[in-house]
């Protein structure tokens, strides 16, 4: 897996945005900018870790070898 790819940063930037703004917005403690950034910055890597097993497990799938 490449995390270079523009389709990997895109859909790890508007990842982020929305779960930021999820919680920026819907948060009235006082350091709800705090908690916004590391609560997105926790689902970025948590997307890429699995985008990362999901590309791993489709190079070793052996079930789909028909030939």
């Amino acid at each position: 897996m490449n995390l270079k790819n523009p389709k990997y940063i895109l859909i790890a930037v508007v990842t982020f945005l929305i779960v930021f703004l999820m919680n920026y917005i819907g948060n009235d403690a006082p350091d709800k900018l705090s908690r916004a950034l590391m609560t997105a910055f926790a689902a970025v890597i948590g997307l890429g870790i699995g985008m990362w097993i999901y590309s791993k497990r489709d190079q070793n799938d052996e079930r789909n070898n028909f030939d």
